[in-house]
């Protein structure tokens, strides 16, 4: 079996949930689903543009706690709750993420009241 590492820190956001904020193995991040939430795991409910940046901004915490960069994700699924805030999301993509994009995957209307947006990624320590 492969070791793993999960990664932690003081600007890595929390969660009460049984999951890790991310998962180090063979020169690979697992990053777990990263939402509009504070450093402690509290959900912050605002505009779409507001979670969709807190949730890429989360992201990035824990890629760059890793000692990577957003250069370093290869692949990304993100899941968005209303269609109508599609064309929004890939312009805030595009301000994330530039070419060569990483692979992506892109859920519409699968989040339910909570929250807006969700993103997690795949990076690798190449």
């Amino acid at each position: 079996m492969q070791a793993k590492e999960v990664l932690s820190g003081d600007l890595v956001p929390k969660s009460h949930l049984p999951f890790s904020p991310a998962v180090k193995s063979g020169g690979f991040l697992f990053i777990s689903g990263q939402a509009s939430v504070d450093l402690e795991g509290k959900i912050i409910a605002g505009s779409f543009e507001e979670e969709c940046r807190r949730s890429f901004d989360n992201l990035r915490r824990i890629v760059e706690g890793a000692g990577l960069t957003m250069e370093h994700i290869i692949q990304v699924r993100n899941y968005v709750g209303n269609q109508e805030d599609l064309a929004r999301f890939n312009e805030i993509y595009r301000e994330y993420f530039t070419a060569p994009y990483p692979a992506r995957t892109t859920l519409i209307g699968c989040l339910g009241t909570v929250l807006k947006f969700e993103v997690e990624a795949v990076a690798h320590y190449g």
